[in-house]
């Protein structure tokens, strides 16, 4: 099982760097979050330009998203725990080379900087037809390079 856990560090508290509140309220009146802010599911197309597509179903626990070559990936949200800071998903259908993707992504505070956030990505899964060294380098680059894409949308 090949797995990569790459991290980022945010001066902001974990609760604004987990969900930002736009400044004008929505219809309803009540506050709205930045689509691109960590809490944010559905948020990929936002942050990322190789995502240029992202539809959610099923009540907003399956995404399905296409990539810039027309690639499908579709995903399945299994835990949401706002007040944790923290969601995870599996991906259940891709054109690419792994079986038995899990991934999670978390907020917390740092240890020793209360008022900095650290944004945590971890993900496991089976390659197939590499090794899992092999395997490991391209996707912790593919998450550090998705954490920075996602920290720089928080900061706008």
């Amino acid at each position: 099982m090949a797995a990569a856990s790459p991290s980022a560090d945010e001066p902001a508290l974990p609760r604004a760097a987990w969900q930002q509140p736009l400044d004008e309220p929505s219809v309803s009146g009540a506050s709205r979050v930045r689509p691109a802010d960590c809490s944010s599911f559905e948020s990929l197309p936002d942050r990322l330009a190789r995502i240029p597509e992202s539809e959610l179903s099923e009540g907003g626990r399956v995404r399905r998203v296409t990539d810039q070559d027309g690639g499908v990936i579709v995903e399945r949200l299994h835990a949401f725990d706002h007040h944790a800071r923290s969601y995870s998903y599996t991906i259940e259908q891709a054109p690419s080379l792994m079986t038995g993707y899990l991934s999670a992504l978390s907020v917390h505070a740092v240890p020793g900087q209360p008022d900095a956030s650290r944004v945590e990505q971890s993900g496991s899964f089976t390659p197939v037809g590499v090794s899992d060294a092999d395997a490991e380098e391209p996707f912790h680059g593919i998450c550090t390079d998705g954490l920075a894409a996602l920290l720089n949308t928080v900061r706008a």
